[in-house]
């Protein structure tokens, strides 16, 4: 593990967007550093060394830094950002969010197909369920269904979100063409959880009704 210097640490302690000049969570925003080839670098990890600026994390306002050129004066240095950075730190996000939710299935924090998800959600295990951009209406509809029944018995409403491709989702869960998963309630999805809701407010995506 790379161990912040002073500088970064005292940038972690300055938690403001450089777009919108608004403070906040961590867990809100997004962290860049230059890079020494003077690209402009996504840390979403929070621990490379050096001086760092904070982007809400929402793509259209890494866009926005990146053509009104806020990287360079909030990180004093020359740096030229790429065009598609808002691209890269999707992608980025992706791969945190589907590393996260293969080792939540390991650890059987996750299950998938539709019979399963629907008792998941019924039982109120359920944490947040997951739907193949490709799924077909019917099925989803089934599961939203199933969604709502629970509010109505005073349970919790339970997100549904259509993030990744269905080949993407079947990379995590080692194959089996997964259309529906349901990330269960506990401990352990908490951090797959997190990062789910990340992209999500990243790409700024609507929750399924």
């Amino acid at each position: 593990m790379v161990k912040p210097s002073l500088r970064a640490e005292q940038d972690m302690n300055d938690r403001t967007c450089i777009v919108t000049r608004e403070s906040g969570s961590a867990d809100d925003l997004i962290r860049f550093v230059a890079g020494p080839d003077g690209s402009v670098v996504p840390d979403l990890k929070r621990n490379l060394p050096g001086r760092g600026c904070w982007v809400k994390a929402e793509r259209r306002l890494v866009d926005e830094a990146v053509k009104r050129k806020l990287f360079a004066r909030a990180l004093k240095d020359d740096v030229k950002p790429q065009a598609d950075l808002g691209a890269l730190v999707d992608q980025l996000l992706t791969k945190s969010a589907l590393g996260s939710l293969a080792l939540a299935r390991k650890s059987g924090a996750v299950v998938s197909g539709s019979t399963k998800v629907d008792q998941a959600i019924r039982s109120g295990a359920a944490a947040l369920v997951l739907h193949a951009q490709e799924a077909a209406s019917d099925g989803v509809r089934k599961l939203d269904q199933a969604r709502r029944v629970v509010v109505r018995m005073d349970g919790p409403e339970i997100p549904a979100f259509t993030l990744f491709k269905g080949e993407e989702m079947d990379l995590a869960f080692g194959g089996g063409n997964v259309i529906h998963a349901a990330v269960l309630d506990g401990k352990a999805a908490a951090g797959v959880v997190q990062r789910l809701l990340l992209l999500h407010r990243y790409r700024g995506e609507s929750p399924l009704s």
